[in-house]
């Protein structure tokens, strides 16, 4: 029996019996993304499997540095920090390669939180989304693609040279270079490998545009696997290049010499009941169906109020500026790649669209939470989509309406007035997300950057 064999309980339980493991290792997401997660016993797992298991509240109420979020209702010292429950989830088995056990690969099992902390939980939250559009007769379909820079870096010597005068994988501008990947065959074939060995298959890889940089396609899937495999491989990317003692870095941006770091998202939908797409239809202009132009006006419009979802650190925002790939405005073309969103016209399987405003670092299930949710709500309200953009939207003028936020904290006090977000994702979510974002702003108002201090020290 294989890893991506197991479906239900009684799967899990045999193969880690077959297998002979003791342990077990399963991960959960938190709200920046990041994956959290521990070994259990082959007992606690088992008995966690058919009555899950708790696991300390703080995963939702601390950042990225671990530092405990002031702000927030759900979890708190005011809390006492209690265990929230959490369900192991026996379809997303699978093996971890680089882990060798008596000659076995260890096991890994994603998770969710259950019962209150549900409301919040970023994988829960995409599974409401995606009840939503089973709700309205729709399955959907997705696939990500992520750009990631490489350095020859460990994470001792980023911190020993405080992030400053890094390495990179490889010097220069040199994308889609067959040069490189051929050079460095043996880490682009470990990679496809490991994406492979773990049911996350890369579709498309190669050099991007900056020196040690990459872009993986994921292949298409139902969107909830889709999702899955977007967390596990930016996890078990960077666990790949420090094993090879380098590093990957998922930053939006990590240097202003540089190109942003995107994380594009591409959907469609089908007939739940049919199984047939539904965003073709070759009578009208550009394939583009009545649902898939609903579609696009409800992503579109939600756009400026949502933008906390997709850009959801302080830095997401140093992407956003003219003439670096990134789109600054709630706009949409046809195979447009200056536009917030790109229509992509074709066959009935390939006709979709892609959401082109997020960044790497994004939280995957938030992400596209926001992305499918808001098609859903323009399918729902029949919303129309604004004229559509020929030419460089770099250059053009658009209404205020269409304007994204420039800040993290401007993207959250829009997140908190929507009243879209509420209906779709519900009040708790986007009061404790709003918050979280509004402590990651102030975090760093609470510093002081080597841009500041170059420019003001002396001659001010």
């Amino acid at each position: 029996m294989e890893a991506r064999e197991v479906r239900d309980i009684d799967d899990a339980i045999r193969l880690v019996e077959l297998r002979g493991l003791s342990h077990v290792k399963v991960g959960i997401a938190d709200i920046d993304g990041v994956m959290r997660g521990k070994y259990l016993s082959k007992e606690k797992f088992i008995g966690a499997l058919r009555g899950g298991f708790g696991f300390c509240n703080v995963v939702l109420g601390w950042d990225l540095n671990d530092q405990l979020y002031d702000n927030v209702q759900y979890t708190g010292w005011h809390t006492a920090y209690p265990d929230a429950m959490v369900r192991i989830l026996p379809h997303t088995c699978r093996d971890l390669p680089m882990e060798q056990v008596n000659g076995q690969s260890m096991l890994f099992f994603l998770c969710e939180f259950v019962e209150s902390a549900a409301a919040i939980c970023p994988r829960n939250l995409f599974q409401r989304v995606l009840q939503k559009a089973d709700d309205m007769g729709f399955s959907a379909l997705a696939a990500l693609e992520y750009e990631f820079f490489m350095f020859r870096e460990t994470p001792q010597s980023v911190r020993d040279k405080h992030y400053q005068n890094l390495t990179p994988w490889t010097p220069g501008y040199f994308g889609y270079s067959v040069l490189r990947s051929s050079v460095e065959s043996d880490y682009y074939h470990q990679l496809l490998k490991l994406c492979e060995d773990m049911d996350m298959s890369i579709e498309g890889l190669h050099t991007e545009t900056g020196p040690g940089v990459l872009e993986a396609a994921l292949a298409v899937d139902e969107a909830g696997a889709a999702a899955d495999k977007a967390f596990l491989f930016k996890t078990f990317a960077k666990v790949l290049a420090q094993r090879n003692q380098l590093m990957a870095t998922f930053m939006a941006k990590w240097s202003h010499q540089f190109p942003g770091q995107s994380g594009h998202i591409h959907l469609s939908l089908k007939d739940s009941q049919t199984r047939l797409p539904v965003f073709h239809d070759p009578d009208q202009p550009h394939n583009m169906s009545k649902v898939q132009r609903h579609f696009m006006a409800g992503v579109q419009q939600l756009l400026p109020e949502l933008m906390a979802m997709y850009g959801q650190t302080v830095n997401s925002y140093s992407r956003l500026v003219p003439g670096y790939w990134a789109p600054l405005n709630a706009t949409w073309g046809l195979e447009n790649r200056t536009t917030a969103l790109r229509l992509i016209p074709g066959s009935a399987k390939s006709q979709r669209i892609e959401v082109r405003i997020g960044s790497a670092d994004a939280n995957p299930y938030i992400a596209l939470a926001a992305a499918l949710g808001a098609g859903l709500y323009g399918i729902e309200w029949q919303m129309e989509p604004e004229p559509m953009v020929e030419g460089n939207a770099y250059t053009q003028t658009f209404p205020d309406r269409l304007k994204l936020p420039n800040t993290l904290w401007e993207a959250a006090q829009r997140l908190k007035q929507s009243e879209a977000a509420h209906a779709l994702f519900g009040a708790e979510f986007v009061q404790h997300y709003a918050a979280t974002r509004e402590w990651e702003e102030r975090e760093f108002r609470r510093h002081v950057t080597d841009w500041e201090l170059k420019r003001y020290f002396e001659i001010i």
